[in-house]
Order: C-alpha cells, then sequence, then structure tokens
C-alpha cells in the first residue's frame, strides 16, 4: 500500500517511496487521449460511413488516418513537443501529452467505429431511410444500441496503449519528479517513463519490476473491462 499511496523518494529519486504520482499522472493522460480521440475517431467514423459523397474526400480522409497510424511513436513526440509543448506554448504539461497520445490513438478508433457501424443491421438501416428517416435519426436510435459496446470496447483497448507508450509523453508531459497535477497544464510523472528512468539508469531494478507490475496489472484491468463489454455484446446478439 505504501509503494502505491506515498510519492517517490530517496536519492537517486526513485530508489524508495512510492509511485502515486506516477499512477495518478498515467491515468489523467489516459482519460484526456481516451476523450479527445473517441471524438475525433468517432466523428470521423460516422462522417465517412454516413455522411460522405464524394469518393475523393474518402480517400482522402482514409490516407489520412494510414499515414497517421504508420508514424513511429518518437515522430509523434517530436511533433507534439513542437506543435504543443512549443508553438502553442502549453509547455510540458498534461494537456500536451493527452493530446499527443490522441492522435497516436485516433486511427485506431476511426476504425475500430466504423467497422461498428458497418457491422449494424443493413435491412433496418436501409428501412429507416425508405421510410424518410434522417442519417442522424437512424444512428442514434438503430446503430448505436447495436454497436455502442464495440465503440466502447475499442477506445478503451486503444486508450489502454496510450498509457503503456513512453516516447510521447517523455517529449511533452512527463518529468523525473512531479505532484499529483492539480492543473491540466502541469508536468506529471507517468509510469511508463519512471520505469523507463529506473531500468535505464539501473537505479533500482526491485522498484522498476514493481512500477511494471502495477503498469501491467492497470492495463490487464482496462483490457478485461474491455473484454467483458465484447462477450455482453455478443451474449446479446
Amino acid at each position: 500500500m505504501e509503494f502505491l499511496f506515498s510519492s517517490p523518494t530517496g536519492m537517486p529519486l526513485g530508489t524508495a517511496g512510492g509511485i502515486f504520482p506516477a499512477l495518478m499522472g498515467t491515468l489523467g493522460l489516459g482519460m484526456i487521449c481516451g476523450l479527445v480521440a473517441s471524438l475525433l475517431g468517432v466523428a470521423t467514423a460516422i462522417y465517412l460511413r454516413l455522411y460522405c459523397q464524394s469518393a475523393r474526400i474518402e480517400s482522402g480522409f482514409r490516407i489520412v488516418i494510414q499515414c497517421i497510424a504508420g508514424i513511429p511513436s518518437i515522430v509523434l513526440g517530436l511533433f507534439g513537443y513542437t506543435f504543443f509543448v512549443v508553438s502553442l506554448q502549453m509547455g510540458m504539461s498534461l494537456m500536451a501529452g493527452g493530446l499527443t497520445l490522441a492522435i497516436m490513438i485516433f486511427p485506431v478508433v476511426a476504425v475500430t467505429t466504423e467497422k461498428a457501424i458497418a457491422e449494424a443491421e443493413r435491412e433496418q438501416v436501409l428501412a429507416s431511410y425508405s421510410l424518410g428517416a434522417s442519417r442522424a435519426y437512424t444512428f442514434f436510435n438503430l446503430i448505436l444500441p447495436q454497436c455502442k459496446s464495440d465503440i466502447l470496447s475499442g477506445i478503451i483497448l486503444a486508450t489502454a496503449y496510450a498509457m503503456g507508450a513512453t516516447a510521447p509523453i517523455m517529449l511533452t508531459a512527463s518529468v523525473l519528479h512531479a505532484g499529483v497535477p492539480s492543473s491540466l497544464f502541469n508536468p506529471v510523472m507517468a509510469l511508463p517513463y519512471h520505469l523507463y528512468i529506473l531500468a535505464s539508469e539501473h537505479l533500482s531494478l526491485e522498484y522498476a519490476y514493481g512500477t511494471a507490475l502495477v503498469l501491467v496489472g492497470l492495463l490487464l484491468f482496462i483490457h478485461g473491462i474491455a473484454f467483458a463489454l465484447f462477450l455482453r455484446t455478443r451474449s446479446e446478439t
């Protein structure tokens, strides 16, 4: 309990105490990136699947999504540092790191959401259109109830993936030592970066393994939530 709920201490820092600020920083980064990526990804998928009438525009969107998905995380970190930290003057902060991670997982959310929408009952959708219902009404009343668990599980899995990334946050949000963030524009500690420092500098392998165990346990818990949503969807169908 002391390891989970106390701040790191010792000399060098991290060789004693706990990881509570890093744990809260990781959860904060996950919440921001999950929220922003879900808004952008779901909106993109809805537009491409229901509203886009131009093959050229659709092709352009898909090229952008594929290109972002193929960018190495360290390059996204450098982009986040240049754009959010320096150009927008956010500094090393929770917001800058969350937005950078949101860009990283945006393609995953968009693709999984579009796939979930495509698997909705086609006959019901066509019947709704034939009766004069709008696309918005059809989506919120027919499509979304069928695929909301799939969409949510995709967002959760993408967020878990972002919470384990080290390269983007080490350039945009994470520092060696910080308290629990009280503002979106404070720098934070994060479990992946804390683990990286402990292991790469050989400060304390004992605390590095402890941090790794907490991080893996957190990600397994989040994956378990997504898997439960998946099983619930399959049992309903």
